[in-house]
């Protein structure tokens, strides 16, 4: 049972999870890699507005989407892309990334390769991954600006587009406590993070929503 006090601090780690900056032209988008084909969707959107002249789709295959992507997460975001009508020639593919910091790391090395000259990045994840994604690519890339992006939508959508209410909880809460460990660990930029979000997510995992959640040593 999912109580109304779970609903609001799950509610209270989304909007924290969200960076709300307003989309301008960058040097070139990046889409990370994910199950959430939105991603790709959202990344089209924003090139078709004018964003980015170039888009990079960066990832692997994870336990998630092997099946539903055996090619590779970019590809199939590349596919999706050419199915809404994106040329392939603005579209590059970095294949190997499986984690936050290589999908950047790759990403930028690909680019760097093509001798692209790169200033700003529009950065395009899944919504409750935006901080995270973001912090990691301050940490990895500092010297270029980095925009934030997600399909835009409420909570209540995405638990309804995901079907499994206590999963999305449980992943809001999994991409809380990276927050708050990755730095220590290197991965990430520091972000402030409100006492009322602590306590939210403190709540979560007293409820048992934790099985996104890592061992320390991880």
């Amino acid at each position: 049972m999912i109580s109304e006090q779970d609903w609001q601090d799950a509610q209270l780690l989304w909007d924290y999870q969200q960076m709300h900056h307003e989309p301008r032209p960058c040097s070139v988008g990046i889409g990370l890699g994910s199950h959430d084909l939105g991603v790709a969707d959202t990344t089209v959107d924003l090139y078709r507005r004018g964003m980015m002249p170039l888009i990079v789709f960066t990832g692997a295959t994870s336990r998630t989407t092997q099946d539903r992507m055996p090619r590779g997460e970019a590809e199939h975001y590349r596919d999706r892309a050419l199915e809404l009508g994106v040329s392939a020639d603005a579209i590059l593919v970095e294949p190997h990334a499986r984690n936050t910091g290589q999908n950047i790391t790759l990403s930028r090395a690909l680019l760097e390769e093509r001798g692209i000259d790169v200033s700003s990045v529009l950065l395009v994840s899944k919504p409750y991954e935006e901080r995270r994604s973001y912090a990691t690519a301050r940490k990895l890339w500092p010297e270029v600006e980095f925009v934030s992006a997600s399909t835009p939508m409420t909570l209540a959508e995405y638990v309804d587009s995901i079907k499994d209410p206590r999963l999305v909880i449980d992943m809001l809460v999994g991409a809380l406590q990276r927050l708050l460990i990755y730095p220590e660990q290197g991965f990430t930029i520091v972000q402030d993070v409100p006492g009322d979000v602590i306590w939210a997510y403190e709540r979560l995992v007293s409820r048992g929503f934790t099985s996104r959640l890592l061992d320390h040593a991880d």
